[in-house]
This record gives structure tokens, C-alpha cells and sequence, in this order.
């Protein structure tokens, strides 16, 4: 990972701009390396008039440059470091007085009440021992939660008690800010000498060997004695807060402070596209695709690199003619499965099936995109890729003309390649835009705990609640992103679970399956619904999308829920506390970024009656794409965290469809099927195609199956006696989202399975979730082909 990528995720938020500026030190170290470049190949006369530098001639003139640079960002680390530690060891000494005026007053205490009753001790005692040392929750801003309820009312927290929960809570904030400030010092550390070793790399001036042991080493904030002393202070906190919280166990009050360190980063640190990276980290560690649980994730790039296969001896065959030797490679399933695959392609191209040459080509191309796509032998952006250069070569396309002649290679590529970028493409990057502004200014977060924090203590109504969460969640930010912003605010719920109890399982399996509900949600919730967008003329209204699916979401999920709490009985064993609201109000930026937002998606739901001004939604999306980026919002680095490998994906679905529908394949396939499901009717042949819609989902992700199959289906539509391709290609981009069944059918489901403990232990089996996520898949697919077939027809697609 670049560092600058490694500062932005462990910098503390509120501290960023006072880390070191190793950008801009990149930035002044390219600089440098131009004009040197420059001098050498002009000459030291012209290059001394368009220098950067206009007095000195010497490369140490850039040691000079460099080392003031580094000296200003030296300098700005140290006065904070000095202004920080000056206000956290004010707050230690406030914290040890209070501490002991506590232990003195509660000694007062005791005593004048063990005068007064033994017995009135003894409950007291009784009561704070279930309520601070065993029943308490740190919420996301460091506040202790009891987790108590008590039925009959009349015992409350004694003002001792809730003196000792406060001094708890600063005790724990002490610690985790004295943490951060270590934590500052070790990454400016490793800044300064980052940048030292680019420089030297750059301009071969090597620095580091004076600047950081002459330099860096004897500032304030990196001298051994500060550092010292620092971890004397986060020592001392250690102390007093076992003093008031485990009965003097320091090993204990260690690991507590450690584990609500832990929980803090997660909470107010972690994006969820961080979040997301790692996930996708342990996906790849266990082998998740979409054939199995231990497949690898990348089969060729296992094969040839981690496991050495080029490296192993070969395997030799003998025969009568003496022996064969051949290498390892060959024997790889992976390796076979692309053997079979451009076996089946070149069969295909000669085996003649069709009169016309381009739709012999084309469905062979078809073919093969198809099983790479569904064995993801490479990966699918790789294929998407692929699919315009076999489109050109093999001359697949026609012209649009009446004579719909056989393009030449040239001409082809003009055609092919406008296709790929239509305003689709802008509709899914201003999505993007949009939920990484909600991620990045923590609006979704903001929202999702407003909500959940009145969701009460009910098992039942929790779970719902956070289903609900899921699914509005997966509206704006995507089903992807969705499920990782549910689960991390979750986090202080499952902690708490006992072992024995559902409802951690129940929790997550709900999150899961209401994010995939929410992937049908909005028109940019999810790959498969833009994929339906461009085989839908025209384009239905965004209040229509709405109408259709919210009340198909809205029954899916109470089914589900129900479902669910008969099944695993989440309130069995389950510990619930509240969910801590985030009392602070929405500062300047939140509220820009939330007006842009809704502005942009109010236009989108009239984009048909301002299409005479815009012409189409995609081009609505580069509001939000300009003012967020224009304006800094987000930047460059936000803009290449942009899920590419879905636009990519896309955008060779886009041309396998051109392709399809130009070289006549899609019109001959369509008469094929039109053969079958004549007698049918609409509702009928929804029900067959959203059935086998349905299944090949579960087994395929549910965009490749949407790439495969909208575009048949919307020609079966077109093609019939009562002609509803709108409706058929709708319902069957909504049945893409409703296949959950196994743990790989979808990026929330693999997100739910790879969910784990505090001791790493998953929370969910794959028979847990195959038991569940079928009958979940059944209950959706029943109210899209009721509920949501009646909408649609009242809709009039």
C-alpha cells in the first residue's frame, strides 16, 4: 500500500492536516528530478533560465529546498505534538485528583453506611456489580451504556455509581487519545523517512543518513525521553482505571482499554470503503467465489505465482515412444477450465448453426464470455474486456442501416466503442460519487444510528429496525456498500452476545438479506438495475421505479423478518442495550453534501419532465460528479476508490449486447423462445423466466446473470403478441437481487459469511446460511411475481 494511502486510513480525522505532508513532499521531489532532467538535456545555460531554481547550480542547491520543506513539516508536528500533550496531561492530572476525591467520598461512604445498615451495603454493592462491571457497553463516543433493566424500578444508580461511570468514560477517552498521540509520533516517523528514501531514489542525494538521527531524532516529540514518558502517562491511565474498574487487576484493565481502543477506530475511523478492502482482503485469504467457499479467488494468478506450479518438476507420462513430459500448469483446474472454455468457443465458430456468419461469431463469443463470466476462471472485468476485442476481430457487428451490412474492423470499433459509454455509465459514477460523499462525511452512519437508537430493546424490533437500515442504506450507497456500514455500527450489539444466543446470527443474516432486497431498491442500487436501465425503452421514471419497489421491498422484508423469528428465535438468550445516538449536529459540510444529494435525486425523479433541458439522467449525474470533486469534497484518491471493475463490467455487457442485438442472434433467439412461451402470456412467461432467473443468480453473481439474460428477455418481451418488454426486463433485473440462497450468491451475503468474533470464529455456518437464505429467495420471488407483477401493470410497462 502507498503511504499517503497508509497516513489517509490511520490518521486520526481530526488531526489530518497535522501529519506529515508526504504528498506534497512527493509532489516538490518530482519537481526537483524535472529540473534536473531539464538541466541535463539543455545544457547548463538554457537550463539556468527556465531552472525552478534561478541562483544556485549545484544538486545541493535541492538538498537545501528539500531540507526547508522537511523543516516546515518538522516543525508544524512538533507544536502540535507540544500543544496536544500539554492538554492531555492537564486532563491526567484533573483525572488522578478526581479519582482520588472518589475513592475517598465513596470510602466515607461506605463506612457511613455500613453504620447505618449492613444489609443497604450489601444491596448497593449488589446493584453496582451488576451494573458497571458486568452489564456495560461502550457506545461510538466513548460513553459506558448500561445494558441493565430492572422491572420493578425502584433501584437506581447511586450518585457513586454514576460518578464512577463518568470517571470510567474519561478514563477510557484519556487513554485512547494518549494512544492516538503515540500512534502520531510513529507515523510521522516513518513519513519523514519515506520521504528521505524517495528523495535519494529520485535525485540520488541521499539524506536520510544526516536529516533523521541529526534532525528528526532530536526533536521534542521523537526524543526517547518523550516517548518514554508518553508511555509512563498511557501506563498511569492504565492504573487508574483499574483502580476504578477492576479492582486493582492491571492485566485486566489493560485488555479493556485495549478492546474499547479497538472499538473506537472501528466506529470513528473506519470508512466504509476501508472497511470494504478489508473484506475483500479476507475473501481473498479464504478463496470466497462464486464456485465455492475454498476455490481460489484469483485461479491462474494462485497457480502460476503462490503455489510455484512453473517451478514444479513436470509430470512425466510414459509411453511406448518413450516418455512425455508436460508441465504442471496443464493439469491445473483452472487451467482446464479455460482449455475447455476456448475449446467450446472454437467449436463453436466452426460448427455451423446459423446461416449468417456475424451471429455465428457472435454467439459463440456469447458462449464464451458467458462461462468465463460464471466460472470466473479470470476475472470478470478481464472478460468484459475481452468481449470488444473478440467483437472487432471476428467482425460481429452490422450496420444499422436497412442494409445492415457486416462492418469492417475499422468501422466496427467506432461502433462498438461509442456504444460502451452511454449515459448509463455517468448514472452508475454519479451513484458512486454520491455514496462515497455519504461514507466519507458519515451521513449514512449519522442517519443508520439516528434510527436504530429508537429501535428500543426488543430482539424482534431491533432486528427489523436494522433490516429497514439495510435496505434504505442499500438505496443510495449500493448493496456493497450497505451491509459493511450496517455490521460495523452493529459491532457493540454482537459483542455482547452470549455464545449460546441467535440473535448475533439472526442480526446479520438480516442485514444480508435486506441489503439484497435494497439492491432493487433505487435505479442505482445495484449493477443489475443499471444493466435493466439500458434494455428498457423508454427509461422508467424514477418515481415509477419507486412505486413498483418500495412496497415489494417493504412485504420482502417483514416476510423474511418473520421467517427469521420463527427459524432462529433471536430473542432466545439475546442481551440488548440501546444504541447511542450521535448527539452532534450536522455541521456545514454534511448539510452541502446532503442538499446536493437530494437535489441531484429529485431531478432524477422528474428527469423525464426535464429532459428537454438535460436530455437524459446520466447527464443529471455530473452534477453531483463536479460539485463534489470541484469543490474538494472528495479527491483525486476518492475518485480512484471508485469501484472501476464495475464500470468496466459493465460497460462489456453493454457491448456483448450491441453486439447481440446488431449481428441478428438476439432476433433468432427470441423467435426460438417465442415458439415455446407462445400459449404463455405475460404473467406465465414471468413466472419461467424469473424462476430460472432466480436460480441461475444463486449460482452466478447476480450482475453477470443480468448481463447474460436481460437482453433475451427483453426480446422474448418485445416479440410477443401483447408485447411488455419493459415489464419482463424489470421483473427479471428484480429477481436478480432476490437470489440469496448460498453464501456466495451476492457481495452482502459474502460479506455476512466472512463476518467473525472477536476470537476470529465466523457467525455463521453455510448450512445456517443455505437454511435460510432459500426460503428467504422463495419469499421475494413471490412477491415480485404477485405484488410486484400487479404494480408494474399499473405502472403500465
Amino acid at each position: 500500500m502507498k503511504f499517503s494511502r497508509t497516513v489517509q486510513f490511520n490518521a486520526v480525522p481530526e488531526w489530518s492536516t497535522y501529519y506529515i505532508g508526504y504528498s506534497n513532499l512527493k509532489k516538490l521531489i518530482h519537481s526537483l528530478e524535472a529540473d534536473a532532467a531539464t538541466r541535463l538535456a539543455l545544457g547548463h545555460h538554457d537550463a539556468e533560465r527556465i531552472s525552478l531554481i534561478p541562483h544556485e547550480e549545484s544538486t545541493t542547491e535541492y538538498d537545501a529546498i528539500f531540507r526547508r520543506a522537511l523543516d516546515d513539516e518538522l516543525g508544524k508536528i512538533c507544536r502540535f505534538y507540544s500543544e496536544k500533550e500539554t492538554e492531555l496531561l492537564a486532563e491526567l492530572d484533573r483525572l488522578k485528583k478526581d479519582i482520588h476525591d472518589f475513592h475517598v467520598r465513596a470510602g466515607v461512604e461506605e463506612a457511613s453506611t455500613s453504620s447505618g445498615s449492613s444489609y443497604t451495603a450489601h444491596r448497593h454493592s449488589d446493584v453496582e456489580s451488576v451494573a458497571i462491571e458486568r452489564h456495560e457497553m461502550l457506545d461510538k463516543n466513548g460513553d459506558v451504556v448500561s445494558m441493565e433493566n430492572y422491572n420493578d424500578g425502584d433501584e437506581q444508580f447511586s450518585e457513586i455509581s454514576d460518578l464512577k461511570i463518568m470517571l470510567k468514560k474519561r478514563a477510557i477517552a484519556l487513554y485512547v487519545s494518549l494512544s492516538e498521540l503515540r500512534a502520531y509520533v510513529q507515523l510521522n516517523r516513518t513519513g519523514f523517512g519515506k520521504a528521505l528514501k524517495k528523495y535519494a531514489k529520485c535525485i540520488g542525494r541521499d539524506m536520510s543518513g544526516n536529516y533523521v538521527p541529526d534532525v528528526v531524532e532530536q526533536s521534542y516529540p521523537f526524543l526517547h525521553p518523550t516517548r518514554d514518558s508518553l508511555e509512563e502517562k498511557i501506563t498511569e491511565v492504565n492504573f487508574l482505571y483499574a483502580s476504578i474498574s477492576t479492582h486493582g487487576d492491571i492485566g485486566q484493565a489493560k485488555l479493556e482499554l485495549q478492546g474499547h481502543l479497538r472499538e473506537y477506530v472501528v466506529w470513528e475511523r473506519n470508512t466504509v470503503w476501508r472497511e470494504m478492502m478489508g473484506i475483500e482482503k479476507n475473501i481473498q485469504g479464504v478463496g470466497i467465489t462464486n464456485q465455492g467457499l475454498l476455490v481460489s479467488s484469483n485461479p491462474i494468478a494462485d497457480a502460476l505465482e503462490h503455489r510455484g506450479v512453473l517451478n514444479q518438476p513436470p509430470i512425466e507420462i510414459r509411453t511406448r515412444l518413450g516418455a512425455i513430459r508436460l508441465p504442471r500448469l496443464i493439469f491445473n483446474s483452472s487451467f482446464a477450465l479455460l482449455a475447455i472454455t476456448a475449446v467450446v468457443f472454437v467449436t463453436l465458430l466452426a460448427v455451423p448453426i446459423f446461416d449468417e456468419p456475424e451471429q455465428q461469431s457472435c454467439f459463440a463469443i456469447l458462449i464464451a464470455a458467458s462461462l468465463l463470466w460464471a466460472t470466473e476462471v479470470i476475472p470478470l472485468f478481464v472478460t468484459s474486456m475481452l468481449i470488444p476485442l473478440l467483437i472487432i476481430v471476428f467482425r460481429t457487428v452490422r450496420s444499422d442501416d436497412v442494409y445492415h451490412e457486416r462492418l469492417n474492423a475499422p468501422d466496427a470499433t467506432k461502433y462498438i466503442f461509442a456504444a460502451m459509454w452511454t449515459p448509463v455509465i455517468m448514472l452508475l459514477l454519479g451513484g458512486f460519487s454520491i455514496a462515497a460523499a455519504l461514507s466519507k462525511y458519515n451521513i449514512a452512519k449519522v442517519i443508520a444510528t439516528w434510527v436504530l437508537s429508537n429501535a428500543g430493546t426488543q430482539p424482534r424490533n431491533v432486528l427489523l429496525t436494522t433490516m429497514f437500515v439495510a435496505m434504505f442504506l442499500s438505496m443510495w450507497i449500493s448493496n456493497v456498500a450497505s451491509p459493511v456500514l450496517c455490521l460495523s455500527i452493529i459491532q457493540p450489539l454482537l459483542r455482547t452476545q452470549d455464545s449460546s444466543s441467535n440473535f448475533p446470527k439472526a442480526l446479520i443474516l438480516g442485514i444480508a438479506f435486506a441489503s439484497n432486497i435494497g439492491g432493487m431498491a433505487s435505479p442505482i442500487a445495484s449493477p443489475q438495475n443499471i444493466i435493466a436501465l439500458q434494455n428498457m425503452y423508454p427509461n422508467p421514471t424514477w418515481l415509477a421505479w419507486f412505486f413498483i419497489v418500495i412496497p415489494v421491498c417493504i412485504f420482502s422484508i417483514l416476510l423474511i423478518w418473520l421467517m427469521m423469528l420463527v427459524t432462529l428465535n433471536p430473542a432466545k438468550g439475546a442481551i440488548i442495550t440501546k444504541i447511542q445516538r450521535n448527539t452532534e449536529k450536522f455541521n456545514r459540510t454534511q448539510i452541502f453534501v446532503s442538499a446536493v444529494t437530494l437535489i441531484t435525486i429529485l431531478l432524477w425523479c422528474v428527469s423525464h419532465k426535464v429532459e428537454s433541458i438535460f436530455g437524459d439522467m446520466g447527464v443529471l449525474a455530473i452534477i453531483p460528479l463536479v460539485v463534489f470533486f470541484g469543490t474538494g469534497l472528495l479527491t483525486k484518491e476518492d475518485f480512484n476508490n471508485f469501484m472501476w471493475t464495475i464500470i468496466i463490467l459493465s460497460m462489456g455487457g453493454i457491448a456483448l449486447g450491441k453486439a447481440v442485438s446488431s449481428s441478428g442472434l438476439l432476433d433468432s433467439i427470441a423467435i426460438g423462445i417465442r415458439s415455446v412461451v407462445s400459449q404463455m402470456g405475460i404473467y406465465g412467461v414471468m413466472v419461467v423466466f424469473g424462476s430460472l432467473i432466480l436460480i441461475i443468480a444463486t449460482f452466478i453473481s447476480h450482475t453477470v446473470a443480468a448481463l447474460i439474460l436481460l437482453p433475451i428477455v427483453a426480446q422474448v418481451g418485445q416479440a410477443m403478441d401483447d408485447p411488455h418488454p419493459n415489464l419482463l426486463v424489470m421483473g427479471a433485473a428484480l429477481l436478480c437481487s432476490c437470489a440469496m440462497g448460498l453464501p456466495t450468491s451476492g457481495f452482502p451475503n459474502v460479506t455476512a459469511i466472512c463476518t467473525t468474533d472477536d476470537q476470529g470464529r465466523p457467525y455463521l455456518s453455510v448450512a445456517l446460511f443455505i437454511t435460510r437464505g432459500v426460503p428467504a429467495s422463495g419469499l421475494a420471488y413471490i412477491v415480485v411475481i404477485t405484488l410486484g407483477f400487479c404494480l408494474m401493470k399499473i405502472v403500465g410497462l
